[in-house]
């Protein structure tokens, strides 16, 4: 009896771990529809908030060649609700099949999406891997960004320690710039309007590209010619001392000024005594940008039509004939535009958040109720001081409509902020028209 007891215990300790190795898995899951499965594999990890909570089960495809992913989600946050997004984002920019499931739940208010249920293709995140951007890009681009790699890969081959050092110097530069960058921002609308321009000015350059083309290509032109004048050229260089001697008066009236320069010069020592061991450690860096440097000539002169600086330089007198036409057009234009911007500038937030929240004013709910507080205009009722509803003859329930459109002031479509910051007085609007209520 006692041997068919133990062999009894035996076959169901045997089961339970059949059971607990190969049975059915009771975790919740879940499916979410990507475009494309971005790398993912199935073991990757499910993160909310950087914190794992589950894995990738499993990646197949539908019928609309899309990727379905899913998600095994552990039991502390499931289950999720309606609103739930999911983002395939990249662990590290070094790596392969590195890719995680961000999911950002769902208000807990929404219904649930029951075990097996789908978050659809519009609330899906994939990635963007760097081989799109680069397939963006035609061939002639692709190939000059090849190049580019390539020859400062060719820079700084065996100069490894001098680049290291170099960079010691990077630091003053980025506080030099941040200093002057900071002097640019003081007056921003000069600054605003010298971004507008030049943006006017390189949109010109770029539809008179032809005949800038046709310039550069002058200019090469007369480079050669001088080259050929290389007698008169020499007999230019043997007048040039006497002329150098007739400038010695103007030279000695430039004492005076550089008496002033010193200053300048003695402020300036400080800051340039690292310039010698930075030139220094940059010279074979130089001495090995020559070849880079060489094809500078390529850029000038290039044989065809509107593809180098030569014929770029000859657009320009009929560039400069169009800007003294467009620009002081595009001056008045924007002076004139000015108030109407200044006006709208006050009403942008208002505006933005109609944009953002109008769709959403009626979806959700507080305690008060919807977010949507809806004021009747032609109410046939009224409150009056105790609290107590008025019927209001059907004569004067015109007369709200009859005073004409409320002239509110930024910010005044909502009650006022207890700090004061709205509504804005703003204008001759009138502040003191706002809804009623807390």
């Amino acid at each position: 009896m006692a041997r068919v007891i133990a062999a009894a215990a035996l076959v169901a300790a045997i089961a339970l771990i059949a059971l607990a190795l190969f049975g059915g898995s009771d975790a919740y899951r879940v499916k979410a529809v990507f475009q494309n499965a971005g790398q993912l594999v199935p073991g990757n990890q499910v993160r909310v908030g950087g914190k794992p909570v589950g894995t990738i089960a499993d990646v197949a495809l539908d019928d609309s060649a899309q990727a379905v992913v899913t998600l095994e989600v552990n039991d502390e946050l499931a289950p999720l609700h309606e609103g739930t997004s999911a983002t395939i984002r990249a662990a590290s920019l070094s790596g392969i099949a590195n890719r995680y499931v961000s999911l950002q739940p769902g208000p807990n208010n929404a219904d649930r999406i029951e075990d097996g249920g789908e978050i659809g293709a519009d609330e899906t995140t994939a990635p963007v891997d760097i081989d799109v951007l680069f397939n963006t890009l035609d061939a002639r681009t692709r190939r000059g960004l090849q190049n580019l790699i390539a020859g400062q890969a060719d820079w700084y081959a065996g100069h490894a320690p001098e680049a290291a050092e170099s960079t010691k110097y990077f630091a003053p530069f980025l506080v030099s710039t941040t200093n002057l960058t900071r002097e640019l921002a003081l007056d921003e609308a000069v600054l605003e309007r010298f971004l507008r321009d030049t943006s006017s000015a390189v949109g010109a350059i770029a539809e008179r590209r032809d005949d800038l083309a046709g310039l550069v290509r002058n200019t090469s032109t007369t480079a050669d010619a001088i080259a050929d004048e290389n007698v008169a050229l020499s007999s230019a260089l043997d007048l040039l001392p006497g002329t150098l001697r007739k400038a010695n008066t103007t030279f000695v009236n430039l004492r005076a000024t550089l008496d002033d320069l010193d200053l300048l010069v003695n402020e300036s020592k400080p800051a340039t005594r690292e310039l010698a061991p930075f030139f220094r450690e940059l010279r074979p860096l130089v001495r090995d940008a020559t070849p880079t440097i060489e094809d500078l000539r390529t850029l000038i002169r290039r044989p065809g039509d509107q593809n180098d600086l030569i014929e770029l330089l000859q657009a320009q007198p009929r560039l400069a004939d169009l800007t003294g036409t467009v620009f002081p057009r595009a001056v008045r234009t924007l002076d004139r535009a000015q108030p109407v911007f200044e006006y709208a500038r006050g009403y942008t937030p208002d505006l933005a958040a109609w944009f953002t929240k109008f769709g959403q004013v009626a979806s959700l709910y507080d305690a008060n109720g919807h977010y949507a507080r809806v004021n009747p205009v032609f109410s046939p009722t009224q409150l009056d001081a105790a609290g107590q509803l008025d019927s209001i003859p059907p004569s004067q329930r015109l007369a709200a409509w009859e005073k004409g459109a409320l002239n509110r002031c930024p910010g005044g479509a909502t009650q006022p902020h207890p700090d004061g910051s709205s509504p804005w007085a703003f204008g001759d609007c009138d502040p003191s028209t706002t809804p009623p209520g807390p």
